[in-house]
């Protein structure tokens, strides 16, 4: 009986890691690029026609062509407050689809 429930136990483990790695439905980078300016736009230069933004921070298309670039990471990233970044309380949707406007940009720059 212990064994049937270590079995379920693991299943649903797995589901909840596979539920976790597949994400959120498909990604808009368009929305990503509306919360980027919304969002980001105070310190990093996110989008081609912005004019200002802070030298100590990377612009995005920087972040975009960096050679281990992964907008999984990314995503991931923006859901962990860190100190330097204001708290913005983005649901898993919103930094997949900011990732994927990051994203973008390396293809178009």
């Amino acid at each position: 009986m212990a064994t049937h429930f270590g079995r379920i136990g693991i299943c649903i483990a797995a589901l909840c890691t596979l539920w976790l790695i597949a994400g959120p439905a498909a990604a808009d980078p368009a929305n990503g690029e509306r919360l980027a300016r919304q969002w980001c736009a105070a310190c990093h230069l996110v989008a081609p026609d912005q004019s200002q933004a802070s030298a100590d921070v990377p612009p995005f298309a920087a972040i975009a062509r960096a050679p281990d670039f992964s907008s999984a990471r990314i995503a991931f990233f923006l859901l962990d407050p860190h100190p330097k970044m204001p708290n913005m309380s983005l649901s898993r949707q919103e930094a997949t689809d900011i990732a994927e406007y990051i994203a973008s940009l390396r293809k178009t720059q």
